[in-house]
């Protein structure tokens, strides 16, 4: 059973300072010390609540992972083996692993985290919260990408609002879901951030009044790029629910 779940916003090791800085604005939360053995690990901690998002630093490009936290973390990462994950490394407390078409997340032990953040609010009072991280996928993975993660996680999957999407959709308590996004254009595997928006446009101005640029409009959502080079979406979702307005 997960416990809890963390979404790890990976960025380019130079630009590390440039991504914790802005995302610990955007999610109104305070940056821990670095951590690990290249300092490449800090929390982004919200208050009054338990945390949900960690920044690292990784040797190029970046994107998004998850970690699961779990009771048993021999037991996580022996079901993702019987369904297809490879495990990339096996340390003292948790488990490296990716799943059948290639994105890498990790088996943690729970610390008894439980209580899901609030959606921040920016200066006009557009809510928005990161709840959700994206997997892109090609053509050929992505029937398995979508069996693997909800055989996974056990929780509840159904397509989407648009024939690209599949929703992998967490338990109320939990803080972070998993949305798969089939490519037109094979390519490998990785994962992209995802805020729920109250209204997008007030969201936008705000991370762009904290550094992020404008890179394309879809249907529901906003495309942006945050300073240290991440591409992330805003999406016209309810920071509440994590579901479409009215549903």
């Amino acid at each position: 059973m997960i416990r809890w779940t963390y979404a790890f916003i990976d960025r380019p090791a130079g630009l590390f300072t440039e991504a914790a800085s802005f995302w610990s604005k955007a999610t109104g939360t305070h940056l821990t010390a670095r951590r690990g053995e290249r300092a490449e690990f800090a929390t982004l901690l919200p208050i009054g609540a338990d945390p949900c998002l960690k920044v690292q630093a990784v040797g190029d490009g970046g994107g998004a992972h998850l970690d699961f936290a779990v009771d048993d973390v021999a037991a996580l990462a022996g079901r993702a083996r019987e369904l297809g994950a490879a495990v990339v490394g096996e340390h003292a407390t948790f488990t490296v692993l990716r799943s059948p078409g290639g994105l890498p997340f990790c088996a943690v032990p729970w610390q008894d985290e439980f209580r899901r953040p609030m959606a921040q609010a920016a200066p006009d009072g557009a809510l928005s919260r990161l709840d959700q991280v994206c997997v892109d996928v090609g053509p050929d993975a992505y029937d398995a990408e979508v069996s693997f993660w909800g055989e996974l996680t056990g929780w509840g999957a159904y397509p989407g609002s648009r024939p690209e999407f599949h929703v992998v959709e967490q338990p109320a308590e939990l803080p972070v879901r998993i949305l798969l996004q089939r490519l037109r254009e094979q390519r490998p595997t990785s994962a992209h951030l995802d805020l729920a928006c109250s209204e997008i446009e007030g969201v936008r101005a705000w991370h762009e009044k904290l550094g992020a640029t404008h890179v394309a409009d879809g249907a529901r959502w906003v495309v942006m790029r945050d300073p240290a080079g991440g591409v992330y979406c805003l999406t016209a979702r309810d920071p509440k629910t994590g579901g479409l307005p009215g549903r």
